[in-house]
C-alpha cells in the first residue's frame, strides 16, 4: 500500500509541475516579465536565511531550498516551452538551434530532480500564491504569442533576448539558493544554473551581434 501511495504522488506531483509551462501569473505588458521588481532583493525576502527556516524543514534542508524548487520548477518549465517553440520553426540559424536543444536537454531533467526533492519533503510542487514572491525573468502571455507569430531572424533575435533575461531571473534566484539554502544538493544545482546560464548568457549575447 505504501509504495502504491508514494507512486501516485509523485506521479501527481510530476504532472502539476508539468501543467506549469509557460504559466506566468499576473502577466504584465512586454516580453518581460518579473513577477516582483527588485530580483535580488525581492529574493531575499521571498527565500529566508536558513537561520530563519520554517519549523516544518527538515534537518537536510530549510524553507530556502523549498522555495528555490517551487519557483525553479516553472521558470524551468517556461525556458523548456520556448526552446521547443525555436525548434518547431524552420530555417532557424543553427547556432541558436543548437542553444535550444542544449537549453531543453538541461533543464527539463532539472525539473524531474527538483520535483523529486519536493516530493521527499513533503512539500507541494508548486506555490500556492506565486505572485508575492521574486520570480524574476518569466515572459508574459504576449511575449510568449509574439515568440510563437515570429518568423525568420526576427524570430531568433526575439528568443534570444527574451531568453538573456530568462537566464538572469534564474541567476538571481540561483544565487539567493547559493547563500540561504541548506540541501547540499539543491545547493550544487543553483551553483550548477549559475555557471551554465552565465555562459549561455555571454554566448546569446555574441549571437545577437551577428543576426
Amino acid at each position: 500500500m505504501n509504495t502504491t501511495f508514494r507512486t501516485l504522488s509523485i506521479a501527481a506531483a510530476l504532472a502539476a509541475s508539468l501543467g506549469l509551462a509557460g504559466c506566468a501569473a499576473n502577466a504584465v505588458s512586454g516580453n518581460s516579465m518579473p513577477m516582483d521588481h527588485g530580483s535580488a532583493g525581492a529574493m531575499s525576502t521571498a527565500m529566508p536565511s536558513a537561520g530563519g527556516m520554517s519549523p516544518g524543514a527538515n534537518a537536510d534542508h530549510n524553507q530556502a531550498d523549498i522555495m528555490f524548487a517551487q519557483m525553479m520548477i516553472p521558470h524551468h518549465s517556461q525556458a523548456v516551452e520556448m526552446s521547443d517553440i525555436m525548434l518547431a520553426k524552420a530555417g532557424m540559424p543553427a547556432e541558436v538551434t543548437a542553444l535550444a536543444t542544449k537549453i531543453k536537454a538541461a533543464q527539463a531533467p532539472e525539473i524531474e530532480q527538483m520535483t523529486g526533492w519536493l516530493t521527499g519533503w513533503g512539500a507541494p510542487t508548486a506555490m500556492s500564491d506565486p505572485s508575492g514572491h521574486g520570480m524574476t525573468g518569466m515572459v508574459d502571455d504576449a511575449g510568449i504569442d509574439k515568440l510563437k507569430a515570429a518568423a525568420g531572424t526576427d524570430a531568433a533575435k526575439l528568443f534570444l533576448q527574451q531568453m538573456i533575461g530568462h537566464h538572469e531571473g534564474a541567476i538571481d534566484m540561483a544565487q539567493q539558493e547559493i547563500s540561504a539554502g541548506k540541501s547540499a544538493e539543491a545547493v550544487k544545482l543553483g551553483q550548477d544554473i549559475v555557471d551554465a546560464q552565465q555562459a549561455e548568457i555571454t554566448q546569446m549575447k555574441q549571437l545577437l551581434t551577428t543576426l
